[in-house]
């Protein structure tokens, strides 16, 4: 029997992008349908709740993941769902552990380590990327360390620095976000790196998360 897989996700590009990796398991994973809020995941649970695994995003509108794992744990305890998101900071995980969630993932893992996060999700264990695993433990040594603080700090980044941000934060390549911003993809390239520089970065997941901590974006 394969297993029926619910996706709560936003993101068009990102939703398409993780439903094509469900795909390549197609003998194992039946992809049944996606929610684009929270809301709206659960107006379609009440439909058909016959779902094994939900991949859940943290940051969407209207219902964010966190509250919607809450009332999905108290609804239908039998679905179990596997946080899948790009944060990997203390607060959101913590508080997605306590809304119920069973396994906590950053969004570009490879699909194989998603396949085998479901698996052991239904035998249950508690998949988790090994930076949120490291984090979990953190909190169990000293759970003083959570932080709800907003950083107001300053990194000096231009308008088009943010705007190639948001952009970024979406799940777009250099040459989409060129056609967006109608600049060429060497200068979109120029951007980013100094996006990088300012933000003391060295990858696009680090710059999203940490302009969104920051509330940059």
């Amino acid at each position: 029997m394969k297993i029926k897989v619910a996706i709560a996700e936003d993101n068009d590009f990102l939703a398409t992008s993780f439903e094509e990796k469900l795909k390549l398991f197609d003998n194992q994973i039946e992809f049944k349908f996606r929610g684009k809020n929270g809301n709206d995941l659960l107006k379609k649970l009440e439909e058909n709740h016959n779902i094994d695994i939900i991949l859940m995003d943290i940051e969407m509108p209207e219902m964010d993941g966190i509250l919607t794992t809450e009332i999905v744990s108290q609804k239908y305890p039998q679905i179990k769902t596997i946080i899948l998101t790009i944060f990997d900071d203390e607060e959101k995980i913590f508080k997605s552990i306590q809304s119920g969630a069973i396994g906590y993932l950053l969004k570009d893992e490879k699909p194989i380590t998603i396949l085998n996060g479901i698996t052991m999700a239904l035998e249950g264990g508690a998949p988790m990327s090994p930076i949120i695993a490291y984090k979990s433990l953190e909190l169990l040594r000293n759970p003083n360390r959570i932080s709800l603080e907003n950083s107001k700090e300053d990194f000096a980044l231009s308008k088009r620095e943010i705007e190639v941000l948001e952009q970024l934060s979406q799940g777009l390549d250099y040459n989409e976000i060129s056609e967006n911003l109608f600049i060429s993809p060497s200068t979109v390239r120029k951007h980013i790196e100094n996006i990088y520089k300012k933000l003391h970065v060295n990858n696009k997941m680090k710059a999203v998360k940490k302009a969104l901590k920051h509330n940059i974006i």
